[in-house]
């Protein structure tokens, strides 16, 4: 019962990871489609992402009312509603009005298994389990490819709605199964509300951090294929293909963290993991031929493979177990902040001063990512010395 429910969370995280390089991949030609300046796809992430933020800090209340099974087959239908959404649009506001419930669902569902696997499960399954959402966003890019070449963008949209859907039924029919931890989840946690939260020692430096950290992954994520379009010139659809190699770097990441979590810990894990991202940041700032652009963003995708799910696998060691529900929901919150307005600033800046400036402001919130954290660990540190040695 407990690996198949595993299973169960793992198909739901790569359902989260469908929509999420859609975006990236394909605004190349949706913004020639819909003509409307290319730096307009900030406006469409930073309503999903306010979807998210909202959604994420009730995560934890809805979760204690209706359980983790309903809060994930609910959001998964609303992404997939909002993916039919995106398929049928034909004008630029429909976007933007399809945008609100995939940013909802996403929220939701978000906090409510991350916390749900830092509680029950070990830290080799958190990495294992956003190597499956990155198995759906290195799905996602080769799907946009091919209805680039094949039909529109709007097809691209119309297939992955119908894999979500397809998950969400299988959810659907499986409810039963996530009773297996049902009771010591209800046990598990308590609602201490956003103001509490922030008022515990380590909590706002978390927060700082983690939205450090997701405002680089989103900015690296969203203009992979405007980068490898308007710097190194490619068309737009070999820059739809090229923008899985983030993907790809952070799925394999993940997959190898699984193995070597456990061991290391955490906190070893998130700094080996910057070591490595601060290296793909510094290649692409190396004058040299496009395939060191194409090795550096995988590189890129590998550094950030552990930091993610060890920061929130870390957060009931950190803070208690009966605090997790609620931080967690904030530190989504705040990720979405992150990834909601960082990009967008992005877009603005490289209309002005050009997409090369990329690697140089993916290292300005890798340096605030990393100093938040550590700062993170040194106070829990104090507050809980029976803490996991290994993540000391």
């Amino acid at each position: 019962m407990y690996t198949l429910l595993l299973a169960l969370i793992y198909l739901a995280f790569i359902s989260l990871g469908l929509p999420d390089s859609l975006l990236g991949s394909g605004w190349p030609a949706i913004h020639e489609d819909l003509e409307v300046p290319i730096s307009y796809m900030g406006i469409v992430s930073m309503v999903i992402s306010g979807g998210t933020i909202f959604s994420s800090l009730f995560a934890d209340r809805l979760t204690k009312k209706l359980g983790t099974r309903m809060v994930t087959l609910i959001s998964v239908l609303l992404t997939a509603i909002a993916l039919f959404g995106f398929s049928a649009s034909s004008r630029f506001w429909m976007l933007i009005v399809f945008a609100v419930p995939y940013g909802l669902g996403a929220g939701a569902v978000d906090a409510a298994l991350n916390n749900y696997v830092a509680l029950h499960y070990k830290s080799k399954h958190m990495s294992w389990l956003h190597c499956f959402w990155g198995v759906g966003t290195i799905v996602s890019p080769f799907i946009m490819s091919y209805a680039l070449t094949n039909a529109t963008w709007n097809q691209g949209y119309r297939i992955v709605g119908f894999i979500q859907l397809g998950i969400a039924l299988l959810l659907f029919m499986t409810l039963p199964v996530w009773k297996a931890n049902q009771n010591s989840e209800a046990a598990a946690q308590k609602s201490i509300g956003l103001i509490k939260a922030l008022k515990i020692k380590g909590v706002p430096c978390l927060l700082i951090g983690f939205f450090a950290y997701c405002a680089a992954e989103a900015t690296a994520m969203n203009w992979a294929s405007t980068y490898f379009a308007e710097v190194k010139g490619l068309s737009a659809e070999r820059a739809a293909q090229l923008a899985s190699l983030f993907y790809i770097g952070i799925t394999a990441g993940r997959f190898i963290s699984g193995f070597i979590s456990d061991k290391l810990g955490d906190r070893k894990m998130i700094v080996f993991g910057t070591c490595i991202l601060t290296c793909g940041i510094i290649s692409l700032m190396i004058p040299a031929p496009s395939i060191v652009s194409f090795i550096g963003f995988v590189v890129i995708g590998f550094g950030c493979a552990p930091i993610y799910p060890c920061i929130i696998h870390a957060t009931p060691n950190n803070f208690g177990a009966e605090n997790s529900g609620s931080i967690i929901g904030i530190q989504m919150a705040s990720a979405y902040i992150g990834s909601t307005f960082i990009p967008p600033l992005f877009g603005l800046l490289g209309r002005w001063m050009g997409f090369s400036i990329m690697p140089v402001y993916l290292l300005l919130f890798v340096v605030l990512m990393i100093t938040m954290i550590e700062l993170t660990f040194r106070t829990t540190k104090k507050q809980l010395p029976l803490r996991d040695k290994n993540d000391t």
